[in-house]
């Protein structure tokens, strides 16, 4: 029986606005890049471990391996500053501590150097 088709959270207009942020790849092809990073959204947006991804992401391995691998590229902090910038400087910030979710392991990513740009610590490489 296939797999069920995964329920994409990136449109394809979403994918081609940060497929540039994306890191080229060496010679074997990568998995859909759309489905992964739909998994990796869905894993983090619901508090989920790896483990619990949806199968229609794929492999729950593949998405952890894509998310620390780009999260130690700061491709993910490129896509931020990207669209971040775009919007120009925003009238108001608020932030709502309710709608903030922090994984169990959020602390722990910070002590790796795997987001240095709020860390403080060296790129992990």
């Amino acid at each position: 029986m296939p797999s069920p088709k995964p329920p994409f959270l990136l449109s394809p207009a979403q994918m081609r606005r940060l497929s540039p942020h994306f890191p080229l790849p060496h010679g074997i092809p990568r998995v859909d890049d759309r489905r992964v990073l739909s998994g990796i959204v869905y894993v983090i947006r619901h508090g989920l471990q790896w483990r619990d991804a949806p199968a229609a992401y794929g492999p729950h391995k593949t998405l952890y391996n894509r998310f620390i691998r780009w999260s130690r590229m700061g491709v993910f902090d490129r896509i931020f500053a990207a669209l971040a910038s775009e919007g120009g400087p925003p009238e108001r910030i608020m932030i709502d501590s309710t709608h903030l979710k922090a994984h169990r392991t959020a602390a722990s990513l910070l002590k790796k150097g795997l987001f240095p740009a709020f860390s403080g610590e060296p790129r992990a490489g």
